[in-house]
């Protein structure tokens, strides 16, 4: 827990480094800024993560959900979590739940998305915008009821995350991507970037018409981030592709191609699992058009294909594992 903030500045002004910054603070000055007490940050509870748990002066539960870039299914979260804390009832010796539960998110803006989904919903969300506000040689963390108007604020004792990582803000494009997404995809997409633009002071984030590309110049590539266009019961998913070895069962690992993250093979039901436990790889040369049913494209367990490069059995995060070998091989390529 901080008793300051990591900050950075942007060409419009101040935004936290990342999701788990705003987190910090708010965690810190949630009594000053809405009269709550802290019970638990990060509680687990039927497989759903809360940000905060917290309760009011009268014993009256809280949840407070938030983010730090615009999110459409902000509302959806919160009532996961309302549903899995009435059922286990959790904290009972501090929450009375004969009250009803508060739900509340806080982030920079709301998606319209947000607004429809409180409208027809029969739970009460509170929403509150949060803007970092400079004043002076100061700066503060203001706190706006969309509703009511309603405001208040803290001083923020900050320290600015200097370049030496070279992380740039993200591109507008990147952002819309990822809105497309659910939060769980959201949070491991963003992960996968930071990774990737820590890598290398040549790491470049390029954008194109329907994906976002990292590598050095068009040629280079070592990662894109794109749409799955299969849509499976509304849900639109993320496609991640990295450029791997084409044959991890041989000593020869250099022969490089695009590969494709899959939860299951293309031809088959597509689950809802997230991006970090997709099972499948698949290679998608740049330009192929190979369809769903395509039988004469090479796919691969992710499973075995990890275990056949690392040598390893272990319990290994396929996901940041491929990410790493993708890295790896783009170095030695330039």
């Amino acid at each position: 827990m901080l008793s300051n903030a990591d900050l950075r500045k942007t060409g419009t002004g101040w935004e936290f480094v990342s999701e788990e910054a705003v987190e910090d603070f708010v965690e810190v000055h949630l009594q000053s800024l809405l009269g709550l007490t802290v019970i638990k940050r990060q509680f687990t509870v039927n497989e759903q993560r809360c940000d905060i748990i917290a309760v009011d002066e009268n014993k009256q539960l809280v949840v407070v959900e938030l983010k730090n870039a615009e999110d459409r299914y902000i509302v959806q979260q919160l009532t996961r979590y309302y549903d899995a804390l009435l059922e286990h009832k959790p904290f009972a010796d501090r929450v009375d739940y004969a009250q009803p539960v508060r739900l509340i998110a806080i982030t920079p803006k709301f998606h319209r998305d947000n607004f429809t989904d409180r409208k027809y919903h029969g739970l009460f969300f509170q929403f509150w915008q949060f803007a970092i506000v400079p004043a002076g040689d100061n700066l503060y963390f203001s706190l706006k009821d969309v509703d009511t108007g309603h405001t208040s604020q803290v001083e923020i004792t900050h320290q600015e995350i200097e370049s030496t990582d070279n992380i740039p803000s993200p591109p507008k494009e990147f952002r819309n991507l990822l809105k497309k997404f659910i939060d769980d995809e959201q949070q491991v997409l963003w992960r996968i970037r930071d990774k990737i633009l820590r890598f290398d002071t040549r790491m470049q984030e390029i954008v194109f018409s329907k994906s976002i590309s990292y590598g050095k110049g068009k040629s280079k590539l070592c990662a894109q981030i794109c749409v799955d266009r299969r849509a499976y019961e509304g849900y639109i998913r993320p496609a991640l592709m990295l450029w791997l070895p084409l044959s991890p069962w041989t000593d020869n690992c250099n022969r490089i191609g695009r590969m494709a993250i899959y939860n299951r093979k293309m031809n088959d039901a597509l689950s809802l699992s997230k991006i970090d436990e997709y099972s499948y790889l698949r290679h998608w040369p740049v330009g192929s058009r190979y369809s769903a049913s395509d039988s004469q494209v090479q796919t691969w367990d992710l499973k075995h294909y990890v275990t056949e490069i690392s040598k390893q059995n272990n319990k290994l995060n396929y996901l940041d594992f491929l990410v790493n070998l993708s890295l790896e091989k783009w170095r030695e390529r330039l």
